[in-house]
C-alpha cells in the first residue's frame, strides 16, 4: 500500500490490552507483501490517564488533561491521523479534536455508516459496552437519527458486561468471555440482529464465546483500522462481523 507520508498516532492505554489488540489489528489487516509497506505508527499508552467511565458517570478524576498531553504528544511526533481505540474516551473526542490540532478518526461515525451500508440497514442493532458509553448516548443518538432501532442491556446483562471488561482488564479473557457469552444470549432475545461490541475490552472476550448462532457481532475495532487504512491510501480487507468473536 502507499502512504509513507503519513504517520499513525494510536492514543492508548484506555487500556493496554485492546491498545495493543487494536494495533495487531492494523497490522493483519493492512495489505502488504514486506515489512516496508506497513504504515509507520506512533503511540502513546499512558494506563495511569483517570479512569473515564468514573469521570463520565460524575465523580471522579478527569481524565481530559492526561487524553489531552498524549494527543499533543502525537501532534509534536508528526503524526498525520489519529485514532483512539476506546469508545468511553470518545465522548471527549470533540474537545481533543479542537484543542490538539490532531485530525482524529471517530470509531463510533466509522460504525454507523458500516452499519448504513449493510443490506436490511433498518433492522435491530444492539449496544454492549461501558455504563458511561451508554449513559452518553455516543451510539444511541447516531444509530436513532438514522432510523436504527437500538436495544440496551437490561441490568442484569449490563453486569455480566461489566465483568468481561473487568476480566479482561485483569488479564484473564477466557473468564471474560463466559460473562460475555451470558450478555450475547440474552441480547439474543431482543430483537436486534447486530450486536456492536462498544468496548474495546469486548472483542478479547469474544474470542472465548462459545454460543453457535445468534445475532452478528460488530467489532467497531476493526472499523477504526480499516479507516485507517483507507485514509493511508490503501485497501482494506472486506469487513464481516461474527458469531463467536
Amino acid at each position: 500500500m502507499s502512504g509513507p507520508e503519513h504517520l499513525v498516532g494510536i492514543l492508548g492505554g484506555m487500556g493496554p490490552a485492546a491498545t495493543a489488540e487494536f494495533y495487531a489489528k492494523l497490522i493483519r489487516r493492512t495489505p502488504v507483501i514486506r515489512d516496508q509497506d506497513h504504515l509507520r505508527v506512533a503511540i502513546w499508552a499512558d494506563p495511569t490517564v483517570p479512569d473515564r467511565v468514573g469521570a463520565v458517570l460524575g465523580g471522579t478524576t478527569d481524565p481530559y488533561p492526561a487524553m489531552l498531553e498524549g494527543a499533543r504528544r502525537l501532534r509534536d511526533l508528526g503524526a498525520t491521523v489519529a485514532v483512539m481505540p476506546c469508545h468511553t474516551a470518545h465522548v471527549f473526542l470533540p474537545a481533543l479534536v479542537r484543542d490538539s490540532g490532531l485530525r482524529f478518526l471517530d470509531m463510533v461515525a466509522e460504525t454507523v455508516a458500516e452499519l448504513e451500508r449493510r443490506p436490511g440497514a433498518a433492522g435491530g442493532i444492539g449496544l454492549l459496552g461501558t455504563r458511561a458509553t451508554l449513559a452518553s448516548g455516543l451510539y444511541q443518538n447516531r444509530l436513532r437519527a438514522e432510523r436504527f432501532d437500538v436495544a440496551l442491556p437490561e441490568e442484569p446483562t449490563q453486569w455480566q458486561v461489566d465483568l468481561a471488561i473487568k476480566k479482561v482488564k485483569q488479564g484473564n479473557p477466557r473468564a471474560a468471555g463466559q460473562r460475555l457469552d451470558n450478555a450475547v444470549r440474552a441480547m439474543a432475545r431482543t430483537d436486534a440482529s447486530t450486536i456492536v461490541l462498544a468496548c474495546t475490552e469486548l472483542p478479547l472476550a469474544a474470542r472465548h464465546l462459545t454460543a453457535a448462532g445468534g445475532p452478528e457481532l460488530l467489532d467497531p475495532t476493526d472499523l477504526l483500522a480499516d479507516a485507517v487504512i483507507r485514509e493511508c491510501g490503501g485497501t482494506p480487507p472486506a469487513t464481516g462481523g461474527n458469531k463467536a468473536g
